[in-house]
């Protein structure tokens, strides 16, 4: 059912008592400081008077600091910090213009000031939504990404909590609004609002935003329930009544001390039962529904039996989320019986402290002052990083039948969500760069980009974008597409739409052109990777191509890859070249299998021959230790297995350590050559890009030629592949003063 919000105490005038509000913020918790909360509530009051008599607007429109006041009320009583409620009585005036955030930072400090700042940035998003277009009309793309936006921007989940309270007292005050307004505010608490409060694990504030916009958006369906509810209201109570009655005193009888009471069903979540699965009002189990609160974990599973003994449990209607929580960290336990007079009664068991996090969620952690809120719960953690990461929620759009399950995260962590200069939002694979953007937005803006600035700062176009920036593609009516965007070691792209619509310019481009050109390149790439001479017609052939020229025209069009021309050109090196050349094939790793050799990696040895013990017959993942047999190699056996306990007691010198995994990747060492124009951190930055590449380095020697300036680094490092050797080659390559980086090998 929706709240009913408590009438806020007035003076004979009509004015906030100022007094009266505070006794009750501070009854909701009194840890809270009546004489700052005083101090900004007068702030804000006297700010909206000046403003009011600047512009002659005395009494017109919804007063911000009566507004501030219900956003605190709605944070006390989640058991919010003094920050926040300042912050809440603040919020709107600022936002309106009456407050200067500089005089806010001045007056209260700094954590209230960024809050009330974190605010209005979320406030900025839900702006740029033009309710006609994006939301009334659904445009799904645009919402779902400025969803994800919201979400992935928040750095303090206070902010989030803020923007949620500030949400629901706006759509309580759009009950005498117009139709437009109510709809449009209903449809954004809706599709955001309400499943950020889900998500957060707030169901004090998730189901009356939720109820409340389902008023709104189908006013029709509400009524009905609403009245079928009120109609058997007094019938249910009664029955409910009974029911805690019962229940109490059987838990007594066995020592368990347990609060029971009614659970209200709240229209929105009956509705959205009844059309998922297709039933009528009379045939939803939880209409009629007790909570069992608990002191200890074990007192629920005692008070589950209690209840299963007294009533026949209904199959398949049994949910253990205290063993098996959601993924927003709700416990419960929940059951349907056949209760008394042969009705059916839904039964949520849980402790004073899981029900405490159901209905406040995050908020709850508040409660813990003076001590490390994230270590209060290790459900926290996952709560906060969801507001941190990027969330897909397609799955609630456009269909209220599929929120109406169990919370359902698609967590994507691999996406960013940038904004353009006009402020829509696009999402991206994770590492994407700016070159991926404007093919993204359009495929000329691709073709004609020659640079980018990020938040007005030029970057390269192997930038790695981030969530949250501003991104602007500089362009040139005479560009066109480099071929060097098609190479992978350099990190120009990493989308396959780019590169789809680059390889299909250059496709159009004369065919002459893209003969030199991939000549050229292959060329270049087989110098740098100190490779011999290769017949290009043997090569070509091998490549599927009748001519040399066809296989150049391949490469400079895009349509063949140059990292697969240097594998191709790499196995025909004759077998009299040197064995580390060879062993340089980068090989596709098979699977592993169990029981198969090469599954058990034994510590400190080689791969010796391995049996799977028959006596406990050990899978992959189980604890595993082995024992050196006589001529059947290591036995390998659990841990607990009876009989390698035995053996460590009589033979533990044969006992060894072992574990499951696949054959380490092997490596190869090669020498390359670094020359450079000498500077100051040549060797750091070259060091760093080893360090990401994840590079082990055997040897390095530096000289230094101080006549022409420049600097000769000699290194030989360790490679499982010429795919990693050239994409470490591009990376040095990169750098500023290089002057060339290639594979070297002494004749």
């Amino acid at each position: 059912m929706v709240q009913v919000r408590a009438v806020q105490p007035v003076n004979t005038d009509g004015s906030i008592n100022l007094e009266g509000w505070l006794d009750h913020v501070l009854g909701m918790d009194p840890a809270l400081n009546r004489d700052a909360l005083r101090d900004a509530c007068e702030f804000a009051r006297d700010a909206e008077q000046q403003a009011n008599a600047a512009k002659n607007l005395w009494g017109e429109g919804t007063s911000s600091y009566r507004t501030g006041l219900e956003i605190a009320e709605i944070l006390a009583d989640l058991k919010l910090d003094q920050d926040s409620l300042v912050a809440a009585v603040l919020y709107r005036g600022v936002r309106e213009d009456k407050i200067a955030l500089a005089e806010v930072h001045q007056r209260f400090g700094p954590v209230v000031a960024k809050l009330i700042e974190g605010v209005l940035r979320m406030a900025a998003i839900s702006d740029s939504l033009n309710p006609r277009d994006s939301l009334v009309l659904g445009s799904q793309a645009q919402v779902e990404n400025l969803r994800k936006m919201l979400v992935a921007m928040v750095d303090d989940v206070r902010v989030a909590l803020l923007k949620l309270a500030e949400r629901t007292c706006a759509i309580r005050a759009v009950k005498n609004a117009g139709d437009e307004k109510r709809h449009r505010v209903a449809r954004e608490v809706f599709d955001i609002y309400a499943p950020l409060a889900h998500r957060l694990g707030i169901g004090h504030i998730k189901w009356e935003l939720e109820d409340l916009s389902f008023r709104y958006l189908e006013p029709m369906q509400y009524k009905q329930i609403a009245q079928l509810l009120h109609e058997r209201r007094l019938d249910r109570e009664q029955y409910i009544a009974n029911v805690v009655q019962q229940l109490k005193d059987e838990l007594a009888a066995t020592g368990v001390q347990a609060d029971i009471d009614g659970r209200a069903k709240h229209i929105y979540s009956i509705w959205r039962k009844m059309q998922r699965k297709g039933l009528q009002f009379s045939q939803i189990y939880d209409v009629r529904a007790v909570r069992v609160l608990v002191p200890e974990m074990r007192d629920c599973y005692t008070a589950l039996g209690i209840v299963h003994t007294l009533w026949r449990h209904i199959p398949k209607e049994f949910d253990d989320y205290i063993a098996n929580p959601k993924e927003n960290g709700y416990r419960s336990l929940h059951t349907a019986v056949i209760g008394p007079e042969g009705k059916v009664l839904e039964v949520q068991i849980r402790t004073h402290a899981m029900h405490e996090e159901a209905e406040l969620g995050v908020c709850a952690h508040w409660r813990y002052k003076g001590t490390d809120v994230k270590a209060t719960s290790s459900h926290y953690e996952e709560k906060i990083s969801w507001l941190r990461q990027v969330l897909e929620w397609h799955e609630e759009l456009g269909d209220i039948g599929g929120l109406a399950d169990q919370l359902r995260v698609d967590i994507e962590p691999d996406r960013v969500y940038v904004f353009t200069p006009d402020g829509h939002a696009i999402d991206l694979p994770k590492g994407s760069t700016p070159l991926d953007f404007a093919y993204r937005v359009h495929t000329e803006i691709g073709h004609n980009c020659r640079g980018a600035k990020i938040n007005g700062r030029i970057v390269p176009l192997s930038y790695s974008l981030q969530t949250g920036e501003q991104v602007e593609i500089i362009t040139s009516k005479q560009g066109s597409p480099s071929r060097d965007w098609l190479n992978p070691n350099l990190g120009y792209i990493t989308t396959s739409r780019a590169r789809a619509k680059i390889v299909h310019w250059f496709k159009l481009q004369a065919r002459d052109q893209n003969v030199a050109a991939g000549k050229a390149l292959l060329e270049r790439e087989l110098g740098r990777l100190d490779l011999p001479p290769v017949d290009y017609d043997r090569l070509a052939e091998k490549a599927n191509h009748k001519l040399a020229e066809d296989m150049f025209a391949a490469l400079g069009a895009g349509d063949l890859r140059l990292a697969h021309l240097v594998h191709l050109a790499q196995q025909l090196v004759e077998p009299e070249r040197d064995h580390d050349q060879l062993e340089l094939i980068p090989r596709k790793s098979s699977p592993s299998r169990p029981g198969k050799r090469g599954d058990i990696q034994i510590q400190g040895v080689g791969n010796l021959l391995t049996t799977m013990a028959g006596c406990c017959q050990p899978l992959p993942g189980d604890p595993i230790v082995g024992y050196i047999t006589q001529g059947r190699g290591v036995s390998i056996h659990r841990q607990d297995c009876a009989s390698v306990l035995q053996l460590t007691s009589r033979e533990p010198e044969r006992i060894i350590q072992v574990n499951w995994g696949p054959i380490p990747e092997k490596t190869y060492p090669v020498d390359i050559i670094i020359k450079a124009y000498d500077r100051s951190g040549l060797l750091r930055d070259v060091s760093q890009v080893l360090v990401n590449e994840r590079i082990n380095v055997l040897s390095v020697n530096t000289r230094s030629n101080k006549e022409d300036s420049t600097a000769k680094m000699s290194l030989t490092i360790e490679i499982p592949g010429l795919d990693a050797l050239g994409r470490l080659l591009s990376r040095i390559s990169q750098l500023p003063n290089i002057i060339e980086a290639r594979r070297h090998r002494a004749s």
